[in-house]
């Protein structure tokens, strides 16, 4: 038996391809080690949503009507408190993407013989390796969300949570490449990330909000997200994204997400791969 000849391109090639996923693979694992090296900002992060699970889980469930949230309010409200639970850690790869950028640390990095856009693809993959991570504790906690534990249900959500990760990161990265500042970056999420948020229908239906914000919601991401998650542990739920007066299925919704973030992490790529390593 005779085996054909590799020429030196395809040797070359090869090599290459092996040499951009080793450091695709060290970035996610950087990421991995930083998140077990740090556990008080892991349950920092996710004290912000068990507070909203709790308060107004508990609170609100026995004010809100059924009617108003086809269901128990509790249930309603957990998707959008996993969505929460991956936006902080998501959104702060764009900081750090910035803040090592000014502490030289991005330049350490820079001198790997991977491509920059590999590069930002590896940063990418392990914030939302690590944000997917941190979201899928509060799996763990689905009977508080009014959630029974079922496994194919669970590991929808799993995924819907990792698409939702992937998109935020993208996004954060987007405007990071774009930010010189870290005050920059730390404003504009201010000004973004809770009316993002309270406009996807998170919290409340949107049906129940203004009109302006129902239409605006078509072009939130993470009312995407949002109902994508609802609609996983809620087949029936309604009340989401309607474009005029049709709801669009899970799988166009997701479809969407999956489209807007890899658009979003190409033309981070681009834009990084041109920037001068101390920009």
């Amino acid at each position: 038996m005779t085996t054909t000849p590799t020429s030196p391109a395809q040797e070359a090639g090869e090599r290459g391809l092996r040499r951009e996923l080793r450091a695709v693979r060290g970035l996610v694992l950087r990421d991995w080690l930083r998140l077990v090296a740090n556990p008080t900002n892991t349950v920092l992060l996710l004290l912000q949503p068990l507070l909203f699970l709790l308060a107004f889980g508990g609170g609100l469930s026995a004010l809100v009507p059924g009617t108003a949230v086809g269901g128990q309010y509790r249930a309603f409200l957990y998707p959008g408190i996993l969505l929460m639970a991956i936006q902080a850690p998501a959104v702060s790869v764009g900081i750090r993407q910035i803040t090592d950028r000014h502490s030289g640390t991005l330049r350490d990095v820079l001198v790997t013989p991977a491509r920059r856009s590999t590069l930002l693809c590896g940063v990418c993959l392990g914030g939302c390796a690590t944000a997917t991570a941190q979201g899928a504790v509060l799996l763990a906690l689905a009977p508080f969300g009014g959630l029974p534990y079922r496994p194919l249900m669970l590991a929808g959500l799993l995924a819907g949570l990792a698409l939702a990760a992937f998109a935020l990161t993208a996004l954060a990265l987007l405007q990071a490449v774009h930010t010189r500042r870290p005050e920059t970056f730390s404003t504009f999420l201010g000004l973004t990330s809770a009316p993002l948020l309270f406009g996807s229908g998170a919290l409340v239906p949107l049906s129940a909000l203004p009109s302006w914000v129902t239409v605006t919601a078509a072009f939130n991401p993470l009312a995407y997200a949002t109902d994508i998650l609802r609609r996983t542990a809620d087949p029936t739920a309604a009340g989401g994204i309607r474009w005029g007066g049709w709801q669009p299925p899970p799988t166009l919704e997701a479809a969407l997400l999956l489209l807007t973030a890899v658009t979003a992490l190409l033309w981070a790529a681009h834009r990084f791969g041109r920037a001068r390593a101390g920009v």
